[in-house]
């Protein structure tokens, strides 16, 4: 299907619940770099980039996000590859 970067918004109870390294762990699973961060706004921002089902499985995961997590909404954007990225990381 083509490597692509996906950019994802969070948003809901996504704080102080291990959402990011939960998403770390399941794009570390997936083969997927980029990073994960927390938002002033309480949100999660996620940039990923990878094989398209993938990131597609990534965005799936994220409109649940682990248990402790209430996932309201999740804004998703496609963006082209850049292979900017070695790993997967949180980030502040």
């Amino acid at each position: 299907m083509g490597l692509k970067q996906v950019q994802l918004v969070v948003r809901g109870r996504v704080q102080g619940v291990f959402f990011r390294a939960s998403t770390q762990r399941e794009a570390k699973r997936l083969g997927l770099t980029g990073w994960v961060k927390n938002r002033s706004d309480g949100s999660v921002e996620v940039l990923a980039e990878g094989e398209e089902d993938e990131l597609k499985e990534l965005i799936a995961w994220a409109n649940r996000g682990p248990s402790a997590a209430r996932v309201e909404r999740v804004d998703v954007r496609w963006r082209g590859f850049s292979g900017d990225f070695f790993d997967f990381r949180i980030t502040d």
